[in-house]
């Protein structure tokens, strides 16, 4: 899970870091601030933006950006991650701690990628803190926060990192979509990612992973894909990896109603180079069976966590443990960012839009106020069919969380 491996990594000076990312990058005279990252970014092709691996630009001793890209090619960057106040509120900070609206750290860094002809993707989320869905009081609130950190870095793009413990509260996973539906509305073209979970069973995420794709059905909301994590949970390799992102296809297919070639176009896959959280092992040719995979299948995003951990240990393999700065498997600086550069030096995946089903009859029996339901029942209500995702009674489908609309129907 994303953010694990910080916590035994090294924190430096939160002005030194930056520093020393943006002189790397050669923005000496641009660190003057805001509204330097927010000049207009370079049109970039290729898949890009989905290639974009995690960085920590304030922790986990931040690597100088611009070596990278000189040594690998890659073009974009996944900056990570806006959350909500550690002392509470409903506004974008990095990391809990430095609010957006001040900075002028994370724009320096910004500045320097596009000064170097990149790009960033901010990624808002992941494993530790409090997320923006969970401290916002419903779908509105939550897009206007998200909406400050695309306004403030002329953002073309964002992902939505949902996973535990967020993703298991459903009143936080609602504000979440709604939110990136809300987003995807009011900023035309704004690419739009979601990752989640992985898991090594036969629909590669778990139950909550499910629940978040029927809220996303529920409210209509298709983003630019649903990428899972499939490391953290008992996967020995890229074998394990590809065999979950084969379910995951199917787990799209059936809860869409997408065909094939769309429910491909609309998947992605991040992965973590080295030595996991679990201890687990994903080595460069594990990053080129699922680059394989990942091209013949046309899937639309490959990235990675982390470039921070993209370096060799000393000694290399960490004496069997695993960090945050360091990958503990051997390597030669930036081996498994080199793959994401190849992945979004590809032509674009083409990503059709969904054709949605046709209606179905309303089979289901009509939903009844005073009648008890309980998770996977089904009701016809307002010419849809609804799903119950756990115990309700007297709740609208709707109106309330706990149901899920599976589509029109008569």
């Amino acid at each position: 899970m994303r953010w694990k491996t910080t916590m035994p990594g090294r924190r430096r000076g939160l002005v030194a870091a930056i520093a020393a990312v943006a002189a790397a990058l050669g923005t000496a005279t641009a660190v003057a601030g805001v509204g330097t990252a927010a000049t207009t970014p370079a049109a970039l092709g290729g898949n890009w933006y989905g290639a974009a691996p995690y960085v920590m630009p304030f922790d986990n001793d931040p690597p100088d950006l611009g070596p990278v890209m000189s040594a690998t090619g890659q073009k974009t960057f996944q900056l990570a991650f806006i959350l909500a106040p550690s002392g509470g509120g409903c506004r974008p900070t990095w990391d809990g701690t430095q609010d957006v609206s001040s900075d002028t750290q994370a724009a320096s860094v910004i500045a320097g990628i596009r000064a170097a002809g990149g790009d960033v993707t901010v990624s808002a989320g992941g494993y530790n803190g409090t997320k923006l869905g969970q401290a916002c009081g419903d779908p509105s609130s939550t897009a206007a926060a998200y909406q400050q950190v695309i306004s403030k870095y002329a953002l073309k793009a964002i992902d939505l990192d949902l996973e535990e413990p967020e993703y298991e509260n459903s009143a936080a996973i609602h504000n979440e979509i709604g939110a990136a539906k809300i987003l995807q509305q009011n900023n035309p073209g704004l690419y739009v990612s979601i990752t989640t979970a992985g898991t090594t069973g036969g629909e590669g995420t778990g139950w909550f992973g499910k629940q978040l794709l029927a809220e996303a059905k529920s409210q209509g909301f298709t983003p630019a894909n649903y990428a899972i994590m499939p490391f953290d949970g008992g996967f020995g390799g890229s074998a394990a990896q590809i065999s979950a992102l084969e379910g995951f296809h199917t787990t799209l297919m059936s809860t869409f109603g997408w065909d094939a070639t769309t429910a491909y176009a609309h998947e992605g896959v991040s992965m973590m180079n080295g030595r996991s959280d679990s201890g687990e092992i994903f080595t460069q040719s594990d990053f080129q069976s699922v680059l394989d995979y990942v091209t013949s299948h046309k899937l639309s995003r490959y990235t990675f966590w982390s470039v921070n951990r993209d370096r060799q240990c000393s000694p290399p393999d960490n004496n069997g443990r695993t960090s945050g700065t360091c990958s503990s498997v051997a390597q030669a600086a930036w081996d498994f960012t080199r793959y994401t550069a190849k992945f979004g030096a590809s032509p674009t995946v083409p990503i059709p839009t969904p054709t949605p089903p046709a209606p179905g009859s309303c089979s289901a029996p009509a939903w009844s106020a005073s009648a008890v339901y309980t998770g996977g029942n089904l009701v016809t209500y307002a010419s849809h069919t609804w799903q119950a995702r756990w115990w309700t009674q007297g709740e609208t489908p709707g109106k309330a969380d706990v149901w899920a609309d599976q589509g029109p129907c008569g």
